[in-house]
Protein backbone atom coordinates (compact mmCIF):
# COMPACT_ATOMS: atom_id res chain seq x y z
CA UNK A 1 0.00 0.00 0.00
CA UNK A 2 1.55 3.38 -1.14
CA UNK A 3 1.26 6.00 2.00
CA UNK A 4 -1.69 8.34 1.85
CA UNK A 5 -0.30 12.09 2.17
CA UNK A 6 -0.74 15.31 2.79
CA UNK A 7 -0.67 17.68 -0.06
CA UNK A 8 -0.81 21.41 -0.01
CA UNK A 9 -2.15 22.39 -3.14
CA UNK A 10 -0.74 26.19 -3.79
CA UNK A 11 -2.93 28.56 -6.32
CA UNK A 12 -2.25 31.70 -7.73
CA UNK A 13 -4.36 34.54 -5.97
CA UNK A 14 -5.60 37.48 -8.25
CA UNK A 15 -5.90 39.78 -5.07
CA UNK A 16 -4.50 39.62 -1.43
CA UNK A 17 -5.57 36.15 0.09
CA UNK A 18 -5.49 34.99 3.88
CA UNK A 19 -4.76 31.98 5.15
CA UNK A 20 -7.49 29.69 5.61
CA UNK A 21 -9.85 31.80 2.18
CA UNK A 22 -11.84 29.02 1.21
CA UNK A 23 -12.17 29.21 -2.50
CA UNK A 24 -15.08 26.04 -3.22
CA UNK A 25 -17.06 28.87 -5.11
CA UNK A 26 -13.94 29.71 -7.85
CA UNK A 27 -13.20 25.90 -8.05
CA UNK A 28 -16.47 24.85 -9.46
CA UNK A 29 -16.09 27.91 -12.31
CA UNK A 30 -14.39 27.59 -15.71
CA UNK A 31 -11.17 29.14 -15.31
CA UNK A 32 -10.58 27.08 -11.71
CA UNK A 33 -10.70 23.72 -13.56
CA UNK A 34 -6.88 22.77 -13.55
CA UNK A 35 -7.16 23.32 -9.65
CA UNK A 36 -10.66 22.09 -9.23
CA UNK A 37 -9.65 18.71 -11.20
CA UNK A 38 -6.15 18.51 -9.17
CA UNK A 39 -8.11 18.94 -6.02
CA UNK A 40 -10.46 15.94 -7.09
CA UNK A 41 -8.05 13.29 -7.82
CA UNK A 42 -5.97 13.89 -5.11
CA UNK A 43 -8.97 13.02 -2.84
CA UNK A 44 -10.22 10.27 -5.32
CA UNK A 45 -6.24 8.98 -4.69
CA UNK A 46 -7.32 8.71 -0.86
CA UNK A 47 -4.69 11.98 -0.14
CA UNK A 48 -5.40 14.63 2.11
CA UNK A 49 -5.40 18.11 0.02
CA UNK A 50 -5.63 21.02 1.40
CA UNK A 51 -5.15 24.15 -0.52
CA UNK A 52 -3.86 27.56 -0.38
CA UNK A 53 -3.68 31.00 -3.05
CA UNK A 54 -0.91 33.29 -3.21
CA UNK A 55 -0.96 36.71 -4.52
CA UNK A 56 1.66 38.55 -2.88
CA UNK A 57 2.64 37.72 0.74
CA UNK A 58 4.75 34.01 1.30
CA UNK A 59 4.34 34.46 4.67
CA UNK A 60 1.14 32.44 4.42
CA UNK A 61 2.77 29.42 3.34
CA UNK A 62 5.08 29.41 6.51
CA UNK A 63 1.80 29.79 8.26
CA UNK A 64 0.16 26.86 6.48
CA UNK A 65 2.82 24.69 6.94
CA UNK A 66 3.12 25.11 10.60
CA UNK A 67 -1.11 24.31 10.79
CA UNK A 68 -1.00 21.66 8.13
CA UNK A 69 2.36 20.22 7.68
CA UNK A 70 2.04 19.06 4.29
CA UNK A 71 4.05 16.17 3.02
CA UNK A 72 4.63 17.64 -0.08
CA UNK A 73 3.51 21.15 -1.82
CA UNK A 74 1.46 20.44 -5.69
CA UNK A 75 2.70 23.71 -7.18
CA UNK A 76 0.05 24.89 -9.53
CA UNK A 77 1.74 28.72 -8.97
CA UNK A 78 2.16 30.71 -12.25
CA UNK A 79 3.02 34.26 -11.19
CA UNK A 80 3.22 36.91 -7.93
CA UNK A 81 1.57 39.64 -7.82
CA UNK A 82 0.10 39.38 -11.26
CA UNK A 83 3.65 38.65 -12.77
CA UNK A 84 4.61 35.77 -14.52
CA UNK A 85 7.83 36.14 -14.42
CA UNK A 86 8.10 35.33 -10.50
CA UNK A 87 7.30 31.85 -10.98
CA UNK A 88 10.66 31.04 -10.50
CA UNK A 89 11.16 32.78 -7.88
CA UNK A 90 8.09 31.45 -5.98
CA UNK A 91 9.60 27.91 -6.46
CA UNK A 92 13.25 29.18 -5.53
CA UNK A 93 11.85 29.75 -2.14
CA UNK A 94 10.90 25.99 -1.98
CA UNK A 95 13.92 24.84 -3.06
CA UNK A 96 16.02 27.38 0.00
CA UNK A 97 13.36 25.82 2.72
CA UNK A 98 14.34 22.37 1.25
CA UNK A 99 10.39 21.83 0.47
CA UNK A 100 9.56 18.71 -1.78
CA UNK A 101 7.04 20.25 -4.23
CA UNK A 102 5.70 19.27 -7.64
CA UNK A 103 6.60 20.31 -11.07
CA UNK A 104 10.01 21.87 -12.48
CA UNK A 105 12.58 23.54 -10.44
CA UNK A 106 13.87 26.61 -10.98
CA UNK A 107 16.94 27.03 -13.74
CA UNK A 108 14.25 24.83 -15.60
CA UNK A 109 11.47 27.41 -15.32
CA UNK A 110 14.24 30.18 -15.87
CA UNK A 111 15.43 29.11 -18.61
CA UNK A 112 12.56 28.28 -20.57
CA UNK A 113 10.78 31.57 -19.25
CA UNK A 114 12.78 33.11 -22.06
CA UNK A 115 12.47 31.93 -25.52
CA UNK A 116 16.09 33.46 -26.61
CA UNK A 117 18.09 32.05 -23.88
CA UNK A 118 16.66 28.30 -24.45
CA UNK A 119 16.84 28.90 -28.17
CA UNK A 120 20.79 30.01 -27.61
CA UNK A 121 21.21 27.04 -25.71
CA UNK A 122 19.66 24.63 -28.06
CA UNK A 123 21.07 26.35 -31.19
CA UNK A 124 24.80 25.46 -29.52
CA UNK A 125 23.45 21.76 -29.00
CA UNK A 126 22.54 21.84 -32.84
CA UNK A 127 19.02 21.31 -32.67
CA UNK A 128 17.15 23.41 -35.37
CA UNK A 129 15.73 26.71 -34.21
CA UNK A 130 14.39 29.13 -36.17
CA UNK A 131 16.65 31.91 -36.80
CA UNK A 132 15.37 34.63 -34.70
CA UNK A 133 16.41 38.39 -33.08
CA UNK A 134 15.56 39.75 -29.46
CA UNK A 135 15.10 43.25 -29.43
CA UNK A 136 15.28 44.53 -25.92
CA UNK A 137 13.16 47.51 -24.39
CA UNK A 138 14.78 51.03 -25.24
CA UNK A 139 16.76 49.49 -27.93
CA UNK A 140 16.47 51.19 -31.40
CA UNK A 141 14.67 49.13 -34.05
CA UNK A 142 16.94 48.54 -36.58
CA UNK A 143 15.92 46.99 -40.13
CA UNK A 144 16.60 43.78 -40.39
CA UNK A 145 19.14 41.71 -42.53
CA UNK A 146 18.71 38.35 -40.55
CA UNK A 147 16.33 36.62 -39.63
CA UNK A 148 13.89 36.64 -42.67
CA UNK A 149 10.63 37.81 -43.45
CA UNK A 150 8.15 36.48 -42.98
CA UNK A 151 8.58 36.78 -38.90
CA UNK A 152 6.65 36.15 -36.03
CA UNK A 153 7.03 38.61 -33.06
CA UNK A 154 6.26 38.17 -29.67
CA UNK A 155 6.90 38.50 -26.22
CA UNK A 156 10.28 37.03 -25.14
CA UNK A 157 8.97 35.79 -21.80
CA UNK A 158 5.09 35.38 -21.72
CA UNK A 159 3.31 31.80 -21.44
CA UNK A 160 -0.07 30.61 -22.96
CA UNK A 161 0.13 32.22 -26.55
CA UNK A 162 -0.24 35.97 -24.45
CA UNK A 163 0.58 38.48 -27.16
CA UNK A 164 0.55 36.53 -30.09
CA UNK A 165 -2.48 37.55 -32.66
CA UNK A 166 -2.34 37.46 -36.44
CA UNK A 167 -0.37 40.70 -35.92
CA UNK A 168 2.43 38.78 -34.30
CA UNK A 169 2.94 37.75 -38.19
CA UNK A 170 4.98 40.30 -40.20
CA UNK A 171 6.07 40.56 -43.54
CA UNK A 172 8.26 43.69 -43.96
CA UNK A 173 10.17 46.06 -42.18
CA UNK A 174 7.42 49.16 -41.60
CA UNK A 175 4.64 45.96 -40.12
CA UNK A 176 7.98 44.96 -37.51
CA UNK A 177 8.70 47.77 -36.48
CA UNK A 178 5.00 48.70 -35.31
CA UNK A 179 3.99 45.23 -33.89
CA UNK A 180 7.85 45.20 -31.76
CA UNK A 181 6.85 48.57 -30.41
CA UNK A 182 3.44 47.42 -29.65
CA UNK A 183 4.44 44.76 -27.64
CA UNK A 184 7.72 46.92 -26.16
CA UNK A 185 4.58 49.76 -25.13
CA UNK A 186 1.64 47.51 -24.05
CA UNK A 187 3.35 44.55 -22.95
CA UNK A 188 6.55 46.40 -21.58
CA UNK A 189 8.20 43.39 -22.70
CA UNK A 190 11.53 43.01 -24.55
CA UNK A 191 10.73 41.36 -27.95
CA UNK A 192 11.79 37.87 -29.90
CA UNK A 193 11.35 37.85 -33.11
CA UNK A 194 11.84 34.71 -35.41
CA UNK A 195 11.27 33.08 -38.76
CA UNK A 196 8.20 31.91 -39.66
CA UNK A 197 8.68 27.82 -39.72
CA UNK A 198 5.86 26.89 -42.60
CA UNK A 199 4.55 23.15 -41.04
CA UNK A 200 3.02 21.34 -38.53
CA UNK A 201 2.35 22.34 -34.99
CA UNK A 202 3.40 19.15 -32.86
CA UNK A 203 3.22 19.06 -28.97
CA UNK A 204 4.90 16.31 -27.25
CA UNK A 205 4.48 15.59 -23.19
CA UNK A 206 7.11 14.29 -20.80
CA UNK A 207 7.83 13.39 -17.50
CA UNK A 208 10.21 12.16 -15.50
CA UNK A 209 13.84 13.84 -13.74
CA UNK A 210 16.48 11.27 -14.56
CA UNK A 211 14.22 8.48 -16.87
CA UNK A 212 11.99 10.45 -19.16
CA UNK A 213 8.49 8.67 -20.05
CA UNK A 214 7.13 10.64 -23.76
CA UNK A 215 3.58 10.73 -24.16
CA UNK A 216 1.98 10.11 -27.64
CA UNK A 217 2.10 13.60 -29.45
CA UNK A 218 -0.39 15.74 -29.92
CA UNK A 219 -1.25 18.57 -32.95
CA UNK A 220 -2.91 21.48 -33.29
CA UNK A 221 -4.74 21.08 -36.86
CA UNK A 222 -5.60 23.97 -38.71
CA UNK A 223 -8.41 22.78 -41.02
CA UNK A 224 -10.06 26.00 -42.54
CA UNK A 225 -7.26 28.58 -42.61
CA UNK A 226 -6.92 29.76 -46.47
CA UNK A 227 -3.13 28.55 -47.26
CA UNK A 228 -1.80 31.83 -47.94
CA UNK A 229 -2.71 33.11 -43.81
CA UNK A 230 -0.12 32.08 -41.28
CA UNK A 231 -0.75 29.06 -39.38
CA UNK A 232 0.50 30.15 -35.80
CA UNK A 233 -0.98 29.15 -32.26
CA UNK A 234 -2.29 32.55 -31.30
CA UNK A 235 -3.63 33.56 -28.09
CA UNK A 236 -7.43 33.42 -29.59
CA UNK A 237 -6.52 29.96 -31.30
CA UNK A 238 -5.78 28.05 -28.02
CA UNK A 239 -8.43 29.67 -26.10
CA UNK A 240 -11.77 31.37 -27.91
CA UNK A 241 -13.75 28.28 -28.85
CA UNK A 242 -15.62 30.89 -31.51
CA UNK A 243 -12.88 31.44 -32.64
CA UNK A 244 -11.31 28.01 -32.67
CA UNK A 245 -14.47 26.45 -34.39
CA UNK A 246 -14.51 29.55 -37.69
CA UNK A 247 -11.13 28.16 -38.33
CA UNK A 248 -11.45 24.81 -37.73
CA UNK A 249 -8.37 24.51 -35.19
CA UNK A 250 -8.41 21.45 -33.23
CA UNK A 251 -6.00 19.78 -30.89
CA UNK A 252 -5.91 16.03 -31.20
CA UNK A 253 -3.36 13.17 -31.68
CA UNK A 254 -0.93 13.61 -35.00
CA UNK A 255 -1.59 11.24 -37.37
CA UNK A 256 0.48 9.61 -40.06
CA UNK A 257 3.30 10.34 -38.81
CA UNK A 258 6.49 7.47 -39.71
CA UNK A 259 7.19 5.43 -36.37
CA UNK A 260 11.21 6.13 -37.12
CA UNK A 261 10.09 9.88 -37.27
CA UNK A 262 8.04 9.37 -34.05
CA UNK A 263 11.05 7.78 -32.01
CA UNK A 264 13.34 10.67 -33.47
CA UNK A 265 10.93 12.99 -32.73
CA UNK A 266 10.72 11.72 -28.69
CA UNK A 267 14.17 10.98 -28.78
CA UNK A 268 14.74 15.01 -29.27
CA UNK A 269 12.46 16.05 -26.92
CA UNK A 270 14.10 13.81 -24.09
CA UNK A 271 17.32 15.97 -25.01
CA UNK A 272 15.59 19.22 -25.04
CA UNK A 273 14.21 18.35 -21.89
CA UNK A 274 17.56 17.59 -20.37
CA UNK A 275 19.86 20.11 -22.13
CA UNK A 276 17.12 23.10 -20.20
CA UNK A 277 17.13 21.60 -17.03
CA UNK A 278 13.65 20.36 -17.08
CA UNK A 279 12.38 18.12 -14.59
CA UNK A 280 9.06 17.30 -13.17
CA UNK A 281 6.73 17.76 -16.48
CA UNK A 282 7.05 19.50 -19.27
CA UNK A 283 5.41 20.07 -22.74
CA UNK A 284 7.53 21.08 -25.53
CA UNK A 285 6.23 22.55 -28.90
CA UNK A 286 8.16 22.00 -32.27
CA UNK A 287 7.33 22.86 -36.11
CA UNK A 288 7.34 20.06 -39.03
CA UNK A 289 8.24 21.27 -41.97
CA UNK A 290 7.10 19.28 -45.05
CA UNK A 291 10.41 17.86 -45.76
CA UNK A 292 10.47 16.31 -42.04
CA UNK A 293 12.85 18.90 -40.99
CA UNK A 294 12.27 19.54 -36.69
CA UNK A 295 12.29 22.89 -35.20
CA UNK A 296 12.44 23.60 -32.07
CA UNK A 297 9.52 26.92 -30.81
CA UNK A 298 9.03 26.63 -27.14
CA UNK A 299 9.30 24.34 -24.08
CA UNK A 300 6.47 24.90 -21.54
CA UNK A 301 7.38 23.60 -17.78
CA UNK A 302 4.47 22.75 -15.27
CA UNK A 303 2.16 22.71 -18.37
CA UNK A 304 -2.06 23.32 -17.86
CA UNK A 305 -2.82 19.79 -15.71
CA UNK A 306 -6.54 20.25 -16.92
CA UNK A 307 -7.89 16.76 -17.06
CA UNK A 308 -9.18 17.74 -20.74
CA UNK A 309 -5.69 19.97 -21.88
CA UNK A 310 -2.71 18.16 -24.21
CA UNK A 311 -1.17 16.88 -21.15
CA UNK A 312 -3.50 14.92 -19.46
CA UNK A 313 -5.09 13.30 -22.98
CA UNK A 314 -1.76 12.60 -23.83
CA UNK A 315 -1.17 10.33 -20.78
CA UNK A 316 -4.26 9.00 -20.80
CA UNK A 317 -3.42 7.89 -24.73
CA UNK A 318 -0.23 6.22 -23.11
CA UNK A 319 -2.31 4.45 -20.53
CA UNK A 320 -2.05 6.78 -17.19
CA UNK A 321 -5.57 7.57 -16.48
CA UNK A 322 -5.87 11.31 -14.96
CA UNK A 323 -6.09 10.64 -11.43
CA UNK A 324 -2.81 8.19 -11.81
CA UNK A 325 -1.25 10.89 -13.75
CA UNK A 326 -1.54 13.31 -10.48
CA UNK A 327 0.14 10.10 -8.49
CA UNK A 328 2.71 9.90 -10.30
CA UNK A 329 3.17 13.56 -10.20
CA UNK A 330 2.87 13.50 -6.44
CA UNK A 331 5.43 10.80 -6.07
CA UNK A 332 8.12 12.36 -8.31
CA UNK A 333 7.67 15.40 -6.28
CA UNK A 334 8.48 13.43 -2.75
CA UNK A 335 11.98 13.17 -4.53
CA UNK A 336 12.79 15.98 -5.18
CA UNK A 337 14.25 17.88 -2.39
CA UNK A 338 16.93 19.48 -4.71
CA UNK A 339 20.84 19.63 -4.21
Amino acid sequence: MKKKLKVLVLFDGTSPTTVDQDFSGELKTKEWKTEADVMNALGALGHTPEHLAIYDDVDLLRQKLETFAPDVLFNLVEQFRNKSEFDQNIVSFFEMQGLPFTGCGSTGLTLCKHKGISKKILHYHGIHVPNFVVIPRGQRIARLKQPKFPLVVKPVKEEASYGISQASFVGNDEQFRERVSFIHEKYNSDVIAEEYIEGRELYVSLMGSVRLTVFPIRELVFREVPPDEPKIATYKAKWDEEYRKRWGLENQFAEDLDPALVSNIQEKCKEIYRLLTIDGYARIDLRLTPENKLYFIEANPNPILADDEDFALAAGKAGLPYPQLVDRIVRQGMKTIRD
